[in-house]
């Protein structure tokens, strides 16, 4: 048996990068999942993983499309009772060069994304007796970074935004968690990898992966950057009934690198 045979799980961001990973994992685990995304391609191609995947066009700063998606997954599925907000962007820059245009570009997609997300989910996992919400937030929300103002901003949002959420629908049988991942290697932390989207951050960076593989091998206690893979497995611990008994908290997945500062 799978962790989660018979949830129908909503994964915006789902085309690529961790988002990928979660809905690999959770079709393997049994679910049943609605592909978000807006890169159509990749979202249509990994909706071959059988007939548990649907793929929907999903701009998760659009209320349109967030009621669609919903609404997709009730004619495929017959319920929700399960979201993974993993959509997100990244932007570098210094606090006073960042332009107001950049700043609400970050919030939008990261901060009022999550937001419409689990207002979108919250009638339909109400009517399924209860479920589950995970939000994507980041270590950068709970540590200062430069460079990162308009990001850390929407990623601290989400981390409020997890916990009230948590308050006010535990008596529905709803828990709200949120995982704050360290640099992981996706596309948004690789930006060689692939062109920058809405859907998934793309990052000003011209490390080349050699670098970056030095630089990580210095910052992070375990000597690496993170696997989606790895992110997938804590997005599943947070969907299934192993967390049962938690709600309305961050989980940092960094690899140690908020731990402390090392000397060697």
């Amino acid at each position: 048996m799978g962790k989660l045979d018979g949830r129908v799980v909503i994964i915006t961001g789902a085309a690529r990068g961790q988002g990928e990973q979660e809905a690999r994992l959770f079709v393997a685990e049994g679910a049943r999942v609605v592909l978000g995304d807006v890169l159509d391609g990749p979202g249509e191609a990994l909706a071959e993983l059988g007939d548990g995947a649907r793929y929907v066009h999903l701009d998760v700063r659009r209320e349109a499309d967030w009621e669609a998606a919903v609404r997709a997954a009730g004619e495929a599925f017959g319920t929700v009772d399960g979201l993974v907000n993993n959509a997100g962007i990244l932007r570098f820059n210094e606090l006073a060069a960042t332009p107001l245009a950049e700043f609400q570009e970050v919030v939008q997609v990261n901060q009022v994304g999550t937001f419409l997300g689990m207002r979108a989910a919250v009638p339909e996992l109400t009517a399924a007796g209860g479920g589950t919400v995970v939000n994507t937030a980041s270590y950068a929300a709970l540590s200062g970074m430069a460079y990162l103002t308009a990001y850390a901003a929407s990623k601290a949002a989400v981390v409020g935004m997890t916990r009230v959420a948590a308050m006010e629908l535990a008596g529905r049988g709803i828990r709200v968690n949120a995982m704050c991942p360290g640099a992981v290697d996706t596309p948004m932390a690789r930006p060689e990898r692939g062109p920058a989207d809405t859907a998934d951050a793309s990052d000003t960076s011209t490390d080349s992966a050699p670098d970056l593989a030095a630089f990580y091998a210095k910052t992070v206690p375990l000597g690496r950057i993170g696997q989606p893979e790895e992110v997938a497995r804590l997005a599943l611990f947070l969907s299934c009934a192993d967390s049962s008994y938690i709600t309305g908290q961050p989980f940092v997945i960094d690899g140690g690198r908020l731990s402390g500062i090392s000397l060697y």
